[in-house]
């Protein structure tokens, strides 16, 4: 984050102090500040976006170049050695030399290599100008996206535009990735709103997208989207494990068999309405043999009000079928204020 000066990881955002230490190297915060105030040219971004590695700056394009290089000498004349980045035409980001998307993501791979955790393939996406570097990390595949900024596309133009593993995309933002993810068979470019039986017949990739696919398949339910046919409750029955349990966010503890006996008679109940189903912050994790937690945020907008549970899910391999899930248990517990009216019930 903060163009490539910070590396944390999960949800607490523990800070690579590794990553840190090394962007110590002739770095001095206090020099860069002392000697950009030097610049009446230079207006400072708000305090949001100034990080213990990046003093950032607005600057006019016009001035941009006569800046940098001025810029440049007096810092290196205290001693320091600084990358300053100009990009969108307006920012400007003061970093160490060592700092950047580039350096960053070559820094974190090489520690997952080192640790037998490298991944099989990376993909790294752009849309400015400080994004460049990140296409300059060996063997990445690249994606720029159409919307991407002028001083990308000029880059791409006199850098990369021979490269097979660097992509300018038709799409634009995550429609781009999207695109990129399929042209160099890195995985599914689909999203599950463009699967038509999203319950049958779909080849499930991981526990996480098996929460995916139920929650699509159950908006289309309420809405009256697909057809009312026996095989998707049949298909239901095979997913829910019939003696498992689901704990309501109103703390009521119902047989999954309540879902399998409840849903079916729930077929258009919002059809016509504004009804909207989806998951964020999905996360799994094996916690025994065949045994898979997924944890995840699901969203509900029914007409005007919006409303979230923090949802947990228990599954298991199937003992015939490895391949595929059984529910064993479902929680569901309230975002803080999402508990909604008694007029507006919530059923999973």
């Amino acid at each position: 984050m903060s163009v490539g000066t910070e590396i944390t990881y999960g949800e607490t955002m523990i800070p690579d102090e590794g990553w840190k230490q090394y962007l110590d190297h002739k770095w001095n915060r206090d020099i860069v500040v002392e000697e950009t105030a030097k610049f009446p040219e230079l207006t400072s971004q708000s305090e949001t976006e100034q990080r213990p590695h990046k003093v950032s700056f607005y600057l006019e394009k016009g001035k941009a170049s006569k800046v940098v290089q001025a810029l440049s000498k007096c810092l290196e004349s205290r001693g320091l050695e600084v990358k300053i980045i100009y990009s969108n035409g307006i920012a400007l980001d003061v970093l160490p030399q060592a700092a950047g998307k580039g350096r960053a993501l070559d820094f974190l791979l090489q520690k997952l290599k080192a640790d037998g955790l490298g991944p099989l393939n990376t993909l790294v996406c752009g849309d400015s100008g400080n994004d460049a570097e990140l296409f300059g990390v060996p063997e990445v595949y690249g994606v720029m996206v159409s919307n991407a900024q002028e001083e990308l596309v000029e880059w791409y133009a006199q850098n990369t535009r021979d490269n097979a593993q660097i992509t300018h995309a038709t799409e634009r933002c995550a429609a781009g990735i999207m695109q990129a993810i399929g042209n160099f068979s890195l995985g599914p470019n689909v999203s599950p709103r463009d699967i038509k039986d999203s319950m049958l017949n779909i080849k499930i990739l991981s526990p996480s997208h098996e929460v995916v696919m139920f929650y699509q398949f159950y908006e289309r339910w309420m809405r009256g989207e697909i057809v009312n046919s026996e095989q998707y409750i049949q298909n239901l029955k095979s997913i829910f494990n019939s003696t498992g349990n689901f704990v309501h966010p109103s703390g009521v503890d119902r047989p999954m068999q309540h879902i399998i006996d409840t849903l079916p008679n729930m077929f258009g109940e919002k059809q016509g309405l504004d009804f909207r189903v989806w998951i964020d912050r999905v996360s799994f994790a094996e916690v025994s043999l065949g045994s898979w937690l997924v944890n995840f945020d699901k969203w509900e907008l029914s007409g005007n009000e919006l409303r979230c549970c923090l949802t947990k899910v228990l599954m298991n391999s199937k003992v015939d079928a490895p391949n595929k899930l059984t529910w064993m248990h479902l929680h569901q517990t309230w975002l803080d204020g999402s508990e909604g009216k008694d007029d507006t019930p919530w059923f999973i």
